[in-house]
């Protein structure tokens, strides 16, 4: 069997079947066999290997959640057999270093990782950290083979395995869903989207010259040396590879034959420091991108229409003049503010901006620490980085509730769960009172008043733009009124929570009555 086929393991239940695949001598037949309690046979597949690759692959027949059932794959007199598989729903987890943290790193560690044995049908595997400048056919190195969730497992280090979004929404599916649930963890901190990207997604935002090079700024340059590590996690120095495509070469394509549900993704804080207006196409292209290979990878096993959950970017500095964190937010939606919609159908997003967590340990800067930020070549003027904050808050229980709702919503059709905060549909201007009305999709709560939140471009001319406060003058259960009073000239735009770390923990001013904050826009 591949790599990544062990026991213990998920695979995917019906309406799919299961891709199976493995190595073989060259023109060797392969049975597989599929049995249950007290070795019934269920089903039996053969399988040719190919050459010169030298594999096999083969889909199972669809089947309903449950296990334990034992895998054998026999060539010749060879057999290797994996025990304890269950099917359910195998779940995706990728990103950055937001993703890469770990249960021993959130808020209530203790408890969580003690609730660890109450989940033993929420399996657990994480690919090793890899790159490769050629697409791999299988992973080079496993950091967790399939396991039964512990304590240990869960909270093994920082930054490592396993991953407490990819663990906390993989739980609250289980929970909802009463079936088993396979969570694989991709993850490397500090590493932009370009690394996840292959060379055709590349390619489709104008990222790659004809002649295969790639089209880069001088940030793409080595990491810094490991002196200028940051003393919580030695990884995480300007950490992951920033060369195009290296992740997607040596840590996605080779799992591209699984049968998957869906995917999570939490990535981007990175990508604030390179690329950032690029964001709008790069990360659209990903998930089409992405949704193809393992479409084709997995003989159609896996739907076309993968659902595709992400974070919006939480926060980094408090009181940072830098807007790359608002545009990245804003081009996470494909700058349309709220997902799923046309440029990304099948998607959910869990906005996280009034997550903040100023005192975390886990990131805060010193002089030249930044995830992701080579800077003396961005040119930053080093002093910015003297500053407390931190962009790996350790909420990360609410993050996978709002990943949930979408899951839920977007993924398995319940139809009636509110799954997304509340978004304008229309904005109204009162000029002779001074006064701009902005309608809301959903019922509005209010949860504090900050001058600031909202913004209007106050210009005669487009740009560049005087974003001017906008108070907050009433709010009605579906309305927001507000001041215009610096704006004599043309309100030629409109925006909301456009900053770096725009409000307190869970203090945005809208929220809905699900207590879902309304997300930025412009």
């Amino acid at each position: 069997f591949a790599s990544y086929y062990g026991d213990h393991m998920v695979l995917q239940r019906e309406p799919a079947g299961a891709v199976l695949w493995g190595h073989g001598e060259p023109g060797a037949v392969v049975t597989v066999t599929l049995s249950g309690a007290l070795g019934l046979v269920i089903t039996k597949k053969t399988a040719q290997v190919k050459g010169p690759s030298g594999t096999w692959t083969t889909v199972l027949d669809p089947m309903e959640q449950g296990g334990p059932y034992a895998l054998t794959a026999e060539q010749g007199s060879e057999n290797v057999t994996l025990r304890d598989i269950y099917f359910g729903d195998v779940w995706l987890c990728s990103g950055q270093s937001n993703m890469a943290m770990t249960v021993l790193q959130v808020a209530n560690a203790s408890q969580e990782l003690a609730a660890a044995a109450r989940y033993p049908y929420v399996r657990v595997f994480a690919v090793a950290p890899a790159r490769s400048d050629v697409e791999l056919e299988d992973l080079e190195q496993i950091a967790l083979p399939w396991s039964i969730p512990t304590a240990e497992i869960l909270g093994h280090g920082n930054f490592t395995y396993f991953s407490a979004v990819c663990w906390l929404l993989g739980r609250s599916l289980y929970e909802a869903l009463g079936s088993p649930v396979g969570l694989v963890e991709a993850a490397w901190g500090g590493t932009p989207i370009e690394a996840w990207s292959s060379r055709q997604a590349l390619r489709a935002c104008g990222l790659l010259e004809d002649r295969g090079r790639v089209k880069l700024p001088l940030c793409f340059a080595p990491s810094l040396s490991p002196a200028l590590s940051s003393s919580t996690s030695p990884q995480q120095h300007l950490s992951g590879p920033q060369t195009p495509s290296v992740l997607w070469n040596a840590m996605i394509h080779p799992l591209l034959n699984m049968t998957l549900r869906g995917i999570a993704w939490y990535q981007g804080e990175a990508n604030a420091f390179l690329h950032t207006d690029r964001y709008n196409c790069t990360f659209p292209a990903l998930i089409a991108d992405w949704r193809r290979a393992f479409h084709a990878g997995s003989a159609g096993q896996t739907e076309p229409l993968l659902p595709f959950g992400f974070v919006q970017l939480s926060t980094y500095r408090c009181e940072s003049p830098d807007d790359s964190f608002a545009r990245l937010r804003w081009h996470q939606t494909a700058d349309l503010g709220v997902v799923p919609n046309a440029r990304m159908p099948g998607t959910f997003m869990a906005v996280a901006m009034d997550l903040g967590d100023e005192h975390s340990p886990y990131g805060r800067r010193v002089l030249g620490q930044g995830e992701g930020v080579a800077m003396k070549l961005l040119g930053t003027n080093p002093i910015s980085f003297l500053f407390l904050g931190s962009i790996h808050p350790r909420d990360k229980q609410n993050v996978a509730h709002r990943l949930l709702l979408g899951a839920r919503a977007v993924a398995y059709g319940d139809k009636d769960l509110v799954f997304q905060g509340p978004y304008p549909t229309r904005a109204v201007l009162e000029v002779t009172r001074g006064l701009l009305n902005v309608t809301y999709s959903q019922e509005l709560v209010c949860r504090q008043r900050n001058p600031r939140s909202f913004e209007v471009c106050c210009s005669s001319q487009a740009s560049p733009c005087r974003w001017l406060p906008a108070p907050v003058v009433a709010v009605g259960s579906r309305t927001v009124t507000l001041a215009l009073g610096g704006c004599g000239t043309l309100v030629l735009g409109l925006r909301y929570a456009w900053a770096e770390w725009p409000c307190e923990y869970q203090s945005c001013p809208l929220y809905n009555t699900q207590g879902l904050p309304a997300p930025p826009f412009l």
